[in-house]
């Protein structure tokens, strides 16, 4: 503890600190004050005349009328701004647009519009587009709407002219050779025609199922203008008579191959149609397709077993389609071209003889089976019925190609191919193959 003296000293020393401090910040105040009027009502002419204190007035007024100036052209300059984004934003959609169109200049569905516009009458109301009356549609995801039409028409367009030549309303020409050809160039599908084909003279109805599936139709069930044979007598004995016709003994319901095709297996290329059924659960093989049908025997039989085939099939100068349907079986026309019109993993079965083969191109038929795998369930069977090709092709191209598709070997067999002679190196392979369950 200081004495009482020292604590006298102290008191001046506290008392002239404390005033010290308070004329420094009082004189930090006035220099403060000073700076700021200067400041405001300076011209920062560090050169020019002196200013007066009557004149703060005008410049107080001079100041808030520069701060108004300073407001309106900040409005101004938002405002342009944001007309700046908004020309941006339109140009660069007026340049998307630009582009696009000539995207599309050189797209097919450009070319599309543009072979249209040079096409009259029927045909071009099948080429080109057709508006939606509802505008844009979220299912179609356009507002348009093309006609389906083979990618191959194209190139054809003399014969397509032609086949879309008629009197609307009136009877379609009878020009099924013509159509079918065109059909088998890669003009599938055709497009639509507003006209009636030619009914037979004097139909009569089919015959009730089951009868009607090993019977013989009436000769008035269809028109022959197309083919070789004007009636169906003619069509049955064509298997005994010279010359090469594709299905040549197929309209033979009772005398020939067709009535035994597929009762009884061999142990080799021949499968059984119950064999096969038998390799799945009793009742699960239900609905099925058969590619290149022929008559529709397969269907037939798949029939009284309670499963429903589908059959494809050509007309090669034979009434093909119309003689399945007058089975009483369900006849579909396209070409092993054409993309199988089934959804994904639906049918139990598959079924092909002969017309999956060597003399389809590599890639066309890679892409058919990979087609066969799309539609069949999983679980579903593929049975692939003499297929043939040469002996140097069988284990270079083929084998490799079916192992590439992802089926499973329920049966596998390859034998000679001898109707032509064994000089010609031609092996059949029938296989029964399973999509896989995963």
């Amino acid at each position: 503890m200081g004495s009482e003296d020292d604590r006298a000293r102290l008191k001046p020393c506290h008392s002239q600190s404390a005033i010290c401090s308070k004329l420094k910040i009082l004189l930090l105040l006035l220099v403060t004050n000073l700076l700021s009027i200067f400041l405001f009502v300076g011209n920062f002419d560090w050169m020019g005349p002196a200013v007066h204190l009557r004149d703060s007035g005008i410049l107080l007024r001079e100041l808030n009328a520069t701060q108004r100036q300073l407001s309106d052209s900040q409005s101004q300059v938002s405002l342009l701004s944001r007309r700046l984004g908004t020309a941006n934003s339109l140009l660069e959609t007026l340049l998307m647009e630009i582009g696009k169109v000539q995207r599309e200049a050189g797209s097919p569905e450009g070319e599309l519009e543009k072979w249209a516009s040079q096409l009259t009458g029927e045909l071009k109301l099948v080429v080109g587009s057709h508006k939606l009356p509802f505008g844009y549609t979220p299912n179609i995801g356009s507002d348009e709407l093309y006609p389906v039409l083979g990618s191959a028409c194209r190139l054809y367009e003399e014969e397509l002219a032609e086949y879309m030549s008629y009197d609307v309303g009136g009877e379609c020409p009878s020009d099924e050779v013509f159509s079918q050809r065109l059909m088998l160039k890669g003009c599938e599908p055709l497009p639509r025609r507003r006209c009636h084909p030619k009914s037979p003279a004097g139909y009569v109805e089919p015959a009730p199922v089951p009868e009607s599936l090993w019977a013989i139709p009436a000769d008035t069930s269809i028109t022959w203008d197309a083919y070789t044979c004007k009636n169906y007598s003619c069509l049955v004995n064509r298997g005994k008579a010279q010359g090469s016709y594709d299905c040549k003994d197929c309209f033979d319901l009772q005398a020939g191959r067709e009535k035994h095709r597929w009762l009884q297996g061999n142990g080799e290329l021949d499968y059984a149609i119950d064999e096969v059924l038998a390799m799945k659960p009793a009742g699960t093989i239900r609905v099925g397709l058969d590619i290149g049908g022929g008559s529709g025997t397969f269907a037939a039989r798949m029939w009284e077993r309670n499963v429903t085939v589908v059959t494809s099939s050509m007309n090669f100068d034979g009434p093909f389609n119309n003689f399945i349907a007058s089975r009483g079986l369900v006849a579909i026309y396209f070409s092993v071209a054409h993309r199988l019109p089934f959804y994904d993993n639906t049918l139990d079965l598959v079924h092909s003889m002969h017309v999956l083969s060597n003399w389809i191109p590599d890639a066309i038929l890679e892409f058919a089976l990979f087609d066969i795998y799309r539609v069949l369930r999983p679980g579903g069977l593929f049975w692939l019925d003499h297929f043939f090709c040469l002996g140097e092709q069988f284990n270079v191209t083929y084998v490799p190609m079916f192992e590439r598709i992802g089926f499973w070997k329920r049966r596998w067999n390859a034998g000679r191919k001898l109707d032509r002679g064994i000089e010609m190196n031609e092996w059949y392979l029938s296989a029964l193959l399973e999509k896989p369950m995963t």
